[in-house]
């Protein structure tokens, strides 16, 4: 497993040197309502109102979203701080984070 979560980690990484990430609230607010976003990675530790907004969000503009790591892991793997929230920009990163992640149905939102 931890195997696996290294691997999102460093897709998030390598996607955010490429330039197709937005986090943090209102940029992921703002690439989701934009229609930007690929996919949503809400942090396992975001507040319950957090999760919420953005699962809202998320249905309604039909962006898939995972809950996945905590802030600091999240944060660190796209040199950050805290995150509790990334959007993905680009298909191609999108499909392989989704891919690493499994069993979408377990990890969604």
């Amino acid at each position: 497993m931890r195997l696996k979560g290294n691997k999102v980690l460093s897709l998030l990484g390598l996607a955010k040197k490429a330039g197709k990430v937005a986090s943090g609230e209102f940029s992921t607010e703002a690439a989701v309502k934009s229609q930007k976003a690929c996919m949503v990675i809400v942090s396992e530790e975001a507040s319950w109102n957090t999760r919420k907004k953005f699962q809202d969000m998320c249905s309604w503009y039909h962006v898939p979203i995972f809950l996945y790591g905590g802030k600091e892991e999240l944060g660190r793997c796209i040199g950050q701080e805290l995150r509790a929230s990334i959007a993905v920009t680009d298909p191609g990163f999108s499909e392989a984070i989704q891919r690493e992640l499994g069993n979408v149905d377990e990890r969604r939102a």
